[in-house]
Order: C-alpha cells, then structure tokens, then sequence
C-alpha cells in the first residue's frame, strides 16, 4: 500500500491492515516515507486512535525494524519499565534484586524526559560506566552479572527514534497507541519473557489523573500479552517523591544504600517489592507475590542483591568495587546549603512536578535535547507528606553549581511544598491491572 493510502485510511478512521503496517514502518526505517508522511501518520493516529490488534500490528512492527535478541540463559529473562517520576531510581535496586533471585534482566533505559529523570543519566554519574554499549558487551554483562541497566542501541527497534523523533517536534507525543509502540517494541527487542510495568500517577507524573493512568496502563497491559509478551501493571503514587532526593549522582547513592540495607525508606521498599514479586510470579519462581516478596527482601539481607550491582557496574566499565566506595567516587557538587519553608505546620501536599523542574533550574536536567547534564547537583533530604516543618526541619538540601542556581531553585523548592494542616498517609500502589 502506498504511505498517502494507509494514512486516508487512518485519517477516515479506518482500521490498518497489520502488513500494511509493517510495510509502512519499513519504509519509515529505510527513509523511503518521507518525514512529512511520518508525521501526518502520527497525527492521524493521535485523532483517531487504534484499536488492539492495530496497535500489536505497530509494537511487532517496530520491533522487526531492527535487531531481536535471542537468549540462552538457564533461568527467565524478566524487565521492568517505569512511565517516570521524581526520585524514581527503583531500576537501579530492582535488576539486581531480581538477578539475585535467578532472573536475568536485560533491561533497556532512557534519558530524562521533560521534569523526569532518566536512568541512563543517573548511571553516567559513575566513572566509566558504559551506558551505551555494543550489543555484544550488553549480552556478556546480562550473562555475567544478571541484569545490565544500558540504553537503547541502533540495533534495537531503530524505526522508534525515529518515529519519536518526528512526534516530539509535532505535538503528537501523548497519544496512548504511539506510547504504548514505543515502550514495548524496545522491550520486545530485548527478547523478553516477562514484564512488569510501574505506572506513576499523581502531581509528579506525566498522568495526574487517575484514568489516564488506568489508560495508559491498560493499553501496554493488552497490547504486550497480544504480542504474547505476558505483562501486568501496578498504578503508584507519584503525589509526592519516591526517593527522599531528586538528581543523578544522588539517586545513585540512594540505591547504594538501598541495597547495602543502610536505607529503607518505607515507599520504596514497598513498590519495588511489589514490583519484582510481580515478576517472580509471572515467571512461574513463586507460587505468590507474598512469597516473592520474602525472596526479594532477603537478596537485601544476604548482600546478594549488592553483589550482582556490584558486578554489573564492573562489567560495563565501572570503577571495582563501586558500592563500597560510592560516597568517594560520586562527585559533590560545589554548594550544599539546606532550604527552610517560609512556615510552621505539616506538608499537605507537593507540588512534585516543580522539584523535577528544580532540579533541571541546577542543571541536572535538560531544557534541550542537547544540552549536557551536571550529574553532581540536585535535591536530597526531601520531605514526604505529613511531616512536620518549622524553623529547624529543612525541606531538602540542595546541591548546587553556583549561588544563582541555589537561589532559583530555593525558591522553586518553598513554592512546591504546601504547608497546613496534617495529612493521612496516602497508599503507594493504587492499582493492579492484568491482562
């Protein structure tokens, strides 16, 4: 079918045939359609949605436009995706966890993406960790260490940076279908057996509803089974920071901590065990996520967790014995200074999404595609809901390159923070959708 045919149809609503499709994604791979066809596809899917078996007919496409991998490991191979928050590192403890319980964990990572960090950002704070790997140090590292946390190489469902490219320069991004392909053609590249998927809601996330979330996380649920991926889905709670610290070298050392069981903070602890037990039922290792549960908590109190993080690091480039060392090996930034709310009461509510935007006002974001991160700054010590502030109880401490960074996002910091009456305890995992 000719590109202009399969786009009247979509434009006309009507439904696309899967090797129409597929064809259609060829030709966006070889360049033959045309960047102007790709982004009136996109358009034409963002009015006119799709339905199941179209958006299967995408993801597999994607997928088949680049390289699949194959593995031959003696135990599952499972990964889990994110749709992003602030204070979300749960990949960085979660993989290994999850390798210490005999699974293998390929998983394939972004950037930051508007007020969100990204996890490659986070790993680029370790000295000479190798987030961009061939795909044959990627295979050693899966095998040798039990996960590798890299990001998407040019092997790997190319038509995707593309096709993003083209949406993100054409107010197309948040169509559902086009979210859902994106996602899972990667993960299906990945040659994966099960995933889990942690859905953010809340002030903090790109879905502040509810039933966005719940579309959002149905689509990727029904589309992965129907490209026989089996796949569920927990909604979390993104009103307020996962992680008590927002930036890049500082998340990485939360997750040192984490899992050298000097930390615990309760929300944390809470969705990654749910998310991995997730994975360990899927993968037939427990009969229950309460069982699964205890199997993860224990690679924590064994020390086995740190060690496949350990060894992960150590494959892809990093310094020997990284984790023991972390506080040394990250950089600090240059001013440390705490900043103290304007009030006396207890935290209400956070306005989550303005200390993602802190933290790209200090440079650990970016503003454009191009513009290079400062790994060392950020916020850390940030308060939850329900906590008591006054004059003595900081909101956060921030990291920063320079005085007129501080003090910019000081004041972004007070102005997200809501300080009134005390607040119940709100739950971390919202939802569970199956397919």
């Amino acid at each position: 079918m000719l590109p202009q045919e399969l786009i009247r149809r979509k434009r006309d609503g009507a439904s696309l045939k899967r090797e129409d499709v597929k064809e259609f994604i060829a030709g966006l791979t070889s360049g033959s359609v045309s960047e102007g066809q790709v982004a009136a596809f996109a358009m034409a899917v963002f009015f006119r949605g799709m339905s199941r078996e179209e958006a299967v007919g995408l993801t597999l496409a994607m997928r088949d436009s680049g390289t699949v991998l194959q593995w031959d490991l003696p135990g599952p191979v499972v990964d889990k995706h994110s749709s992003g928050g602030i204070g979300d590192n749960l990949s960085l403890m979660l993989a290994p966890m999850l390798a210490a319980c005999g699974c293998y964990v390929p998983m394939i990572s972004g950037r930051g993406l508007g007020h969100t960090g990204g996890t490659l950002d986070k790993l680029d704070s370790i000295p000479g960790y190798a987030t961009q790997p061939g795909l044959e140090l990627f295979r050693r590292a899966t095998r040798e260490a039990g996960c590798a946390i890299i990001g998407q190489t040019v092997d790997l469902a190319p038509a995707d940076k593309r096709l993003y490219g083209i949406r993100d320069v054409t107010a197309t991004v948040e169509s559902v279908p086009l979210i859902t392909a994106s996602i899972l053609s990667k993960k299906l590249a990945a040659g994966l057996g099960h995933l889990v998927l942690d859905v953010k809601m809340g002030s903090g996330a790109f879905m502040t509803r509810m039933a966005d979330a719940e579309e959002l996380a149905e689509s990727l649920v029904d589309v992965a089974n129907g490209a026989g991926l089996p796949t569920t889905a927990l909604i979390t709670d993104m009103s307020e920071p996962l992680a008590p610290c927002a930036g890049n070298a500082l998340e990485v050392a939360h997750a040192c901590e984490f899992l050298l069981g000097r930390r615990g903070d309760p929300r944390v602890m809470d969705i990654t065990l749910a998310l991995g037990a997730e994975l360990l039922l899927s993968a037939g290792i427990d009969s229950d996520t309460t069982a699964g549960r205890a199997r993860l908590a224990a690679t924590l109190s064994s020390g086995k967790a740190a060690e496949h993080f350990e060894r992960m690091v150590q494959v892809l480039g990093g310094p020997k014995g990284f984790l023991s060392n972390h506080q040394t090996l990250l950089a600090p930034a240059p001013i440390i200074r705490p900043v103290h709310g304007d009030e006396e009461g207890f935290v209400s509510s956070i306005r989550t999404r303005e200390l993602g935007l802190a933290v790209i006002e200090l440079g650990g974001g970016r503003r454009v595609a191009s513009d290079v991160i400062d790994h060392r700054v950020g916020l850390s010590g940030l308060l939850g809901k329900g906590v008591h502030v006054d004059r003595t109880q900081p909101l956060c401490l921030i990291h920063a390159a320079d005085e007129a960074s501080f003090n910019k996002a000081a004041d972004i910091v007070k102005s997200a923070y809501v300080i009134g009456e005390r607040t119940g305890e709100s739950a971390t995992i919202l939802a569970r959708i199956t397919g």
